[in-house]
């Protein structure tokens, strides 16, 4: 399996329950072909998590790949009920962050460029306004690290 290059997060779209999420899988002729990635609103709890392409097909649009992974979807998915998961999201820095609240409370999924593992930390903020500026404080701290070391 070829890991992607950067997810295009800015391109993503939500579906049935899903966050179809397209890459350049390759170039030929330096022209681009996508593939996707999938999130599921049920997390761990769907076999189509953090899936890689899994309608197998690829396309050299953009709008290609996404009609392809819809349908993917709607062949394969039983209908989830959608809870509005992928709602709150932001890319920042490249990097994915989705807002959820519960009972007031609020916390974060973070997905890096180039992978679809969750790396936040396990913390709960009062509004949405602290945990956008917590994640956002802690990307800039990083890549500040990351000059300064080259």
């Amino acid at each position: 399996m070829i890991s992607p290059r950067r997810l295009m997060y800015e391109q993503s779209v939500v579906y049935s329950g899903h966050l179809i999420i397209p890459y350049i899988y390759s170039e030929i002729a330096q022209t681009p072909i996508y593939a996707y990635r999938l999130l599921s609103e049920l997390g761990n709890r769907s076999e189509w998590h953090r899936a890689n392409n899994p309608a197998g097909l690829h396309s050299s649009r953009i709008e290609g790949i996404l009609d392809i992974a819809r349908e993917h979807l709607e062949a394969e998915v039983s209908a989830i009920p959608t809870m509005d998961y992928f709602k709150q999201r932001y890319i920042y820095k490249q990097n994915l962050v989705i807002i959820s609240e519960i009972a007031g409370k609020f916390f974060y999924d973070h997905y890096p460029p180039t992978r679809l593992n969750n790396i936040a930390a396990p913390k709960i903020f009062a509004s949405e306004l602290a945990c956008i500026n917590w994640v956002k404080a802690g990307l800039d701290r990083n890549l500040q690290k990351s000059a300064s070391t080259m």
